[in-house]
């Protein structure tokens, strides 16, 4: 508990800053065309998120926001970013106006103007004329209604069945299954809810919450009714339901122009939540100081992590907004777990490894190294008591996984970079070895992708261990493939630094089976070779351009174009199997060609809406091109990253998009599972990331005309003084105890490399070096 109270992440008010960064952060940036980014009130992995639930019948509200619609009500949990389908939108208040009818389910009020948001605070305003503004701390929030004056029937509704709903169609709507609401002598309420399903499709959770009311009521119900019926009033001021057949919640009447409420919400029991929410928001608290303590919070945390001299109004408001939305998720549940007692650090809402490993997890290392050393020790405490380690995980429960077991990966990035503190890396690779061993069991078919478990592990796996690749047994099989290779490549790098020779072979050749699935001789638009799905002895040749598919196809959001370049821990063998460096450059030249699917004159074959091709921009340098990664990567992020709603190219994913921006910006990007940092070009003159301590990464571009619009082209660069030929740098030259990186930019591009190309420790000659060692490919029923 020492622990939970110290954590930066959390609830402590912090020393003010210096400088106001949240004035950049535009909280509405990304919550339309897809972004899903929540713009409500949060602190940094705060478990409240208090914002409104807008119900526009046939739109789902991942956030819970939507630009359209009618309040039905604004509540305490959201997750942000996400796809697939909306989770929480639980403990709920909504303000009413009139005569209360009974019936209480499902009912909502228009919104009068557009919302208004910044950090830490949050306006609405319903047709009825009552203006709501919202404040949070980590673990309580704050409701401050003002009804319209002369209006005397002022009532809040608390409806404890109250989720998001979804119209996808897909089995992933939220259920309500029973719930308690009890009114106290002095007027505060505690209930709980219990909830399941929604994206990861859990089984039954619950949360409690405590509500305290500063102004007093006139009138104070709990009520209970059918779903979908009307309620009646319990003249006891407790209302019970059992099942999902029955709505229960409470009706508070007030005289009172403005009304005060203070909501806190725990795991544990309603008595923690009342602790939690008197001791951050005592009564009598303002507002204003709520929200002053979130800047706070904020600024000090993670704002002021990453300092520059720019004056650009638009770069700063993307840079500062990109690093607000990176740190909303995960959620620290530190000292709220309610599936075991430890004294380890509880983090929960991941989503997802498979989107986060890719270059989140490796900034989130760089800029909060304390709360990610918990983040880590979390996710094998999880191991230990649930059994597997997650690729998400919401609500307390494992699922659902999209392709490996990417935990893996994380692990195998921190241990790779020297993360020690508190983790005991024996149960962290103890932890790895289950995922690479063990086949989950599939108690619980997906009705998307029945043949294998989706909530934890790799459910593909008997095929993997009997043939080095995954036949169509198993759906996703070709991009699962590409992934439980680079999962096998990180049991290699944890193995090996331990000492575990003989496992450092097994999972460094094992990791080479994604050869397996490389057929040669496909050809697509004059280029030859690509990964593909396969049967023991036949290829099944797709098409390249068009195979990109959902849960039960051959590939998981990406193409056979995109996934060919995915296991970059083995490129001098991928540069190979593609033809060689130059056909290697002209193939990634036609990934970012207008016109190269036939067909679409306009479109391009890379997709910068999902992570699977997250790093191929930056994939020149591996034959020592970075001036065409520089150019590329600086397209896309001019191009599809802007300020605004519509600001975004795809789902957030929790801030994966956002950090991808924050890379491209600060001129590196991360080879998760390795110490290795592509070089490419920084935007400012000056950029400086703090990282932890006194330790400070300074970066500095002379000749650039500081916004990374023009004039971005590398002409020469220093390294910690020294002159620098390489197109790549490790941990330990500039993050490890900090550094400096002295740019010179100019209008066009020159060959500032000579040095050696970034590693392929994946191709280590000294271990297994040709392809006949892969697994069983001695067996004459297999593809030579």
């Amino acid at each position: 508990m020492l622990e939970y109270l110290a954590t930066a992440s959390l609830l402590v008010i912090a020393v003010r800053s210096a400088t106001d960064y949240t004035q950049y952060v535009d909280v509405f940036t990304g919550t339309e065309a897809g972004g899903n980014n929540f713009p409500g009130v949060a602190r940094p992995f705060g478990m409240v998120k208090l914002g409104p639930d807008l119900l526009d019948v046939g739109t789902d509200s991942y956030s819970g926001y939507l630009p359209n619609g009618r309040f039905s009500g604004f509540s305490m949990m959201h997750e942000h970013g996400t796809g697939g389908a909306p989770k929480y939108g639980t403990v709920s208040q909504l303000p009413l106006v009139g005569d209360v009818s009974s019936a209480l389910y499902g009912v909502t009020v228009g919104r009068a103007s557009p919302d208004v948001g910044s950090v830490g605070y949050y306006k609405a305003q319903t047709t009825e004329n009552v203006v709501v503004e919202l404040a949070a701390t980590a673990r309580a929030g704050m409701y401050q209604y003002t009804f319209a004056a002369g209006s005397t029937k002022n009532n809040i509704l608390i409806d404890v069945s109250h989720v998001l709903p979804s119209f996808r169609g897909q089995g992933l709507g939220q259920g309500y299954d029973g719930g308690s609401f009890t009114i106290f002598p002095d007027d505060h309420y505690e209930a709980y809810g219990v909830y399941n399903n929604g994206w990861n499709r859990a089984p039954d959770w619950k949360i409690y919450s405590c509500g305290y009311f500063d102004t007093k009521p006139i009138g104070a119900s709990a009520f209970k009714g059918p779903i979908g019926g009307s309620a009646s009033i319990n003249p006891n001021k407790t209302a019970t339901s059992t099942d999902q057949s029955s709505y229960v919640g409470g009706i508070y009447a007030f005289n009172d122009a403005s009304v005060i409420s203070r909501v806190g919400i725990s795991w544990i029991s309603a008595s923690q939540a009342c602790q939690n929410v008197n001791g951050q928001i005592p009564s009598g608290t303002k507002l204003a100081t709520v929200v002053q303590g979130t800047k706070d919070a904020w600024n000090s945390q993670l704002l002021s992590t990453i300092t520059t001299t720019a004056t650009n109004a638009t770069s700063l408001k993307l840079l500062y907004t990109s690093l607000y939305f990176m740190n909303l998720l995960p959620t620290n549940q530190t000292g709220e777990n309610p599936g075991w007692t430890s004294s380890e650090p509880y983090y929960s809402d991941y989503f997802t490894f498979w989107d986060t490993f890719r270059c989140s997890t490796a900034l989130m290392h760089v800029i909060q190294p304390v709360a990610y050393e918990e983040y880590i020790r979390s996710t094998i405490d999880i191991w230990r008591h649930d059994g597997y380690m997650p690729d998400s995980r919401s609500s307390n429960y494992n699922g659902r996984t999209q392709g490996g077991s990417n935990a893996d990966n994380v692990l195998a990035d921190a241990y790779i970079k020297g993360v020690r503190g508190q983790i005991n890396w024996n149960d962290g690779y103890a932890a790895m070895v289950k995922d690479a061993e063990i086949t989950p069991p599939n108690n619980n078919p997906d009705p998307m992708a029945p043949d294998s478990s989706t909530k934890e592990g790799r459910g593909a796996l008997s095929d993997w261990l009997k043939y080095g690749f995954i036949t169509p047994t198993y759906s996703r099989a070709a991009s699962r493939a590409v992934e439980y290779a680079y999962n096998d490549f990180s049991l290699y790098q944890v193995a090996n630094g331990l000492g575990k020779a003989a496992d450092a072979i097994k999972y460094l050749t094992r990791s080479r089976n994604w050869r397996n699935h490389w057929d040669h001789n496909l050809t697509s638009i004059g280029f030859t070779g690509f990964i593909q799905p396969r049967n023991v002895n036949t290829f099944l040749n797709t098409n390249p351009l068009t195979d990109a598919g959902y849960w039960d196809d051959a590939y998981y959001q990406g193409s056979s174009w995109a996934y060919s370049w995915a296991d970059i821990f083995d490129a001098q063998k991928l540069v190979e199997y593609m033809g060689g460096a130059q056909n290697f450059l002209s193939r990634l030249e036609t990934m970012f060609k207008p016109g190269a699917i036939p067909g679409n004159p306009t479109g391009i074959i890379f997709d910068a809406t999902n992570e699977p091709t997250f790093n191929v921009p930056y994939l020149y340098n591996f034959i020592n091109r970075p001036d065409r990664s520089v150019v590329q990567s600086r397209k896309i992020a001019k191009a599809r990253y802007q300020n605004g709603p519509s600001g975004l190219p795809g789902n957030s994913d929790a801030g994966a998009m956002q950090t991808w921006l924050l890379w491209n910006m600060i001129g590196l990007y991360p080879i998760t599972g390795q110490t290795t940092f592509l070089i490419h070009s920084p935007w400012y003159a000056s950029l400086t990331i703090s990282l932890g301590g006194s330790k400070k990464l300074v970066i500095t571009s002379t000749g650039g005309d500081g916004n990374g619009d023009k004039n971005y082209h590398v002409q020469s660069l220093k390294v910690n003084g020294q002159p620098w030929t390489k197109s790549w740098l490790t941990w330990n030259d500039v993050f490890a105890s900090g550094g400096t990186m002295e740019f010179v930019l100019g209008p066009n591009p020159v060959q500032w490399v000579t040095g050696a190309l970034p590693p392929s420790p994946g191709t280590d000659p000294n271990i297994c070096s040709n392809d006949n060692c892969l697994l069983n490919l001695e067996d004459s029923r297999y593809i030579k």
